[in-house]
């Protein structure tokens, strides 16, 4: 898909629009975008694609723009950028209510719902007889994955949220209070469940989620609920409360294991060979390892509109000669990304972040390429992103203001392998298990890194936090710890050096020295494990500031066997 339905997107371009006119209303008042006239427009099993082609896109856009890395790597310290009011207070943890970017992320979860809910229901509703239904219930199960995905993150981040399933219903009365955010993950967990065993095992469209996608989302949801519960299937009444108890749940440390196999001895993908690859223009989209992207289109906005471009790269780019529009000279590597690299891990930090003296041959192409802090001076004291910039449309004919026409990823297989290894090492300290070594050292060795012999925590830790530098993921990895080592996890924030300056050293390991303390930053506790819920969003629905409630869930559709036999 980048974009194989490009009619079907284009047609859709129009109607979309409404999304994001009302993304600025309530946040449970999102219009439908499937159709214009959704009583007419479900006659063929073409038409089923056509409506759940936004969920690729349009829908996520407002996360993709800022949330996505504000909140993933600028909250969990991979960023410094202390003039950016959507990143600083998060990393700052000097957030309130008030804060600019909450509303929008909130919201543009609640985006993905509200279309995914008018899908599912207005396919139901208005399907033509003559569709099968084998091909609803495939559209069903890619609208859910969505759903999942969505509450996956709304579930992690506030800790609480408003679960519904038909959107229509709720806008007559949306002040109703949030729910407990392990029922809100449970229910994302069901609706995964559902995608798995419900999507095909290939792909309608190249970018189209599979059975596979969903089945590597479970391998990390159930890590994070195998520490938000005490022991076996989630049923209402084990839901953890000691949150430095230290072990987790074993029932979902063995369904990660088991879906993260599933992935691996049955999908599709592998690895890249090449870890530049994964963000070269010619080999982002939809590649061998992506297992599930956010498809943008390419071109610039005049042309495809607003709301299928990734905007990303502009806020990464730190000069006019790296990039069309550039928004990230202030934004980069914090002092504790970077002295975190093992001096051994070259390509990585090559590829992720732009160090003294590293070339890049795909910038400035017209000149012979771009040596940072030599083609331009006075990039001593930072290290800007090289990830997901990639230079202007002269180099690669794709990178428009706002547009660079790249994918984004949301999985990928090497966070599968690192999600097994996670889930084979369980409750123990540390594993020398062959299949867990087999799949954490190919993360390894493709990076150039050496081979090792046992897993701990922090091995995984680390590789984690690397391998997926600016890929959005590393606050989340931290609240999963946190769930079962919470006091240990709050220290680790306190001891990151957020905000500290540095500059280019050669004597030091890691080739940069901290000059001066971060300033600015608030002691954290546990309270800035979860979000504040904006006060625009409060103010609508004042409940949303109360204690949140527990969900009554009906039966379960899908079963273990259902999943694994």
């Amino acid at each position: 898909m980048n974009y194989t339905m490009k009619n079907k997107i284009f047609t859709l371009t129009v109607v979309a629009g409404s999304l994001f006119i009302s993304s600025c209303e309530d946040f449970l008042t999102h219009e439908n975008t499937t159709n214009a006239n959704q009583e007419t427009f479900f006659d063929s099993e073409e038409a089923l694609e056509t409506a759940t082609a936004p969920l690729y896109n349009y829908v996520w856009n407002s996360f993709n723009d800022k949330a996505y890395y504000s909140m993933g790597d600028g909250r969990a310290n991979n960023i410094t950028a202390r003039w950016s009011d959507y990143i600083y207070p998060y990393t700052n943890f000097t957030e309130t209510a008030l804060s600019p970017g909450l509303e929008d992320a909130w919201g543009s979860f609640y985006s993905v719902i509200a279309q995914a809910n008018y899908t599912i229901n207005n396919i139901k509703d208005y399907s033509s007889p003559q569709i099968s239904e084998e091909a609803k219930t495939q559209a069903f199960a890619e609208a859910r994955f969505m759903r999942g995905l969505a509450y996956w993150y709304i579930g992690s981040l506030w800790g609480k949220g408003i679960i519904y399933e038909n959107t229509a219903e709720l806008v007559s009365n949306s002040v109703v209070p949030a729910n407990r955010g392990v029922d809100v993950i449970e229910f994302a967990i069901r609706d995964l469940e559902y995608a798995a065993v419900n999507l095909s095992k290939t792909a309608s469209n190249e970018g189209r989620v599979t059975c596979y996608s969903a089945y590597a989302f479970l391998s990390r949801i159930y890590l994070s609920m195998a520490g938000l519960t005490t022991d076996g299937q989630y049923d209402g009444s084990n839901i953890a409360t000691d949150f430095n108890r230290g072990t987790r749940n074993s029932y979902y440390l063995e369904l990660a294991r088991k879906a993260g196999m599933k992935v691996i001895e049955e999908g599709p993908y592998q690895l890249l060979e090449n870890y530049g690859d994964l963000f070269a223009v010619a080999t982002t989209n939809n590649n061998s390892e992506s297992i599930f992207q956010l498809q943008w289109l390419s071109g610039s906005t005049d042309a495809i509109g607003w709301g299928c471009n990734n905007s990303m790269t502009t806020y990464f780019g730190w000069s006019t000669m790296v990039g069309e529009q550039n928004w990230g000279n202030a934004t980069y590597a914090s002092y504790d990304l970077v002295r975190t690299y093992d001096p051994q891990d070259r390509i990585r930090r090559h590829y992720t972040i732009a160090t003294v003296g590293e070339y890049y041959p795909d910038l400035n192409t017209k000149n012979g390429g771009y040596t940072y802090n030599v083609t331009e001076t006075g990039y001593e004291n930072k290290c800007n992103f090289k990830k997901y910039v990639i230079g202007k449309i002269d180099d690669n004919g794709q990178s428009y203001s706002q547009s660079s026409g790249l994918n984004t990823y949301m999985m990928r297989l090497a966070e599968v392998y690192l999600n097994l290894a996670e889930a084979i090492m369980g409750n123990n300290t540390s594993t020398s298990d062959a299949i867990a070594l087999e799949y954490f050292n190919k993360v390894r060795r493709r990076a150039g890194m050496p081979e090792v012999n046992t897993i701990t925590y922090d091995a995984i830790h680390y590789e984690r936090r690397i391998e997926f530098a600016l890929e959005g993921q590393y606050w989340y990895d931290l609240l999963r710890r946190s769930y079962y080592q919470q006091q240990e996890v709050v220290n680790y924030l306190n001891n990151q050096e957020r905000n500290a300056s540095y500059k280019w050293d050669e004597t030091e390991d890691c080739q940069y020295a901290k000059t001066d303390d971060g300033t600015s930053v608030a002691t954290a506790t546990v309270s800035n494990l979860t979000l504040p819920i904006s006060d625009v969003d409060s103010g609508r629905n004042p409940l949303l500031n109360q204690e949140p409630e527990a969900y009554t869930f009906g039966e379960r559709e899908v079963s273990e066997e259902d999943l694994f036999n």
